[in-house]
């Protein structure tokens, strides 16, 4: 059985499609829900599916708890769904090549410290850009600047609201991440 942990900071749509892509899989399953936020919508669209699930503080955070906990779980994968703090150094190198992000643009574009959600629809917008897309990335320390394992374009119109950029890349991510990942493990 391969085990992922995803780690989310917000409304919880890439964890919930990746839960109901793998709950039939027997090979594969999701141990552990973690968030950074108390509040996270990410809570409320998981709670049906009954995976164990942790607020961290930001103390917690950046102490070892974290690093003491996913090696007690022991993934073999941890996927970043809208985590938007960046992984501690220790973690990195104690799960090298098993931690995973997917990012909202074509990076290079648009990516770095701050760079996020409707941020970068804007500017995709704002600079009549022809295509956006996403890119599913090996974690570094360096925002978004980890090895590329996937990317995948969507053509933008002039025409395009920020929201119908935003839907149109969630689209990508919703059908490209856990297929990504299933082929990952």
């Amino acid at each position: 059985m391969k085990k992922i942990v995803i780690l989310a900071s917000g409304s919880g749509s890439n964890t919930k499609n990746l839960i109901e892509y793998f709950k039939n899989n027997p090979s594969i399953q999701i141990s552990m829900i973690i968030s950074n936020k108390r509040n996270a919508g990410v809570f409320d669209k998981v709670q049906k599916f009954k995976i164990p699930s942790l607020w961290i503080n930001n103390e917690t955070y950046n102490n070892n708890y974290l690093l003491v906990l996913l090696k007690s779980i022991q993934p073999d994968l941890i996927v970043l769904a809208g985590f938007l703090l960046k992984i501690p150094i220790t973690i990195i190198e104690s799960f090298e090549k098993k931690i995973i992000n997917i990012h909202p643009s074509i990076l290079p574009l648009y990516g770095g410290k701050g760079m996020y959600g409707f941020k970068i629809h804007e500017l995709v917008k704002k600079n009549r850009d022809k295509f956006s897309g996403i890119t599913i990335h090996f974690v570094n320390n360096e925002y978004d600047k980890g090895l590329i394992i996937f990317q995948e374009k969507v053509k933008i119109e002039n025409s395009d609201s920020i929201e119908m950029i935003s839907k149109k890349v969630q689209k990508l991510e919703h059908y490209h991440y856990p297929r990504v990942i299933e082929n990952l493990l």
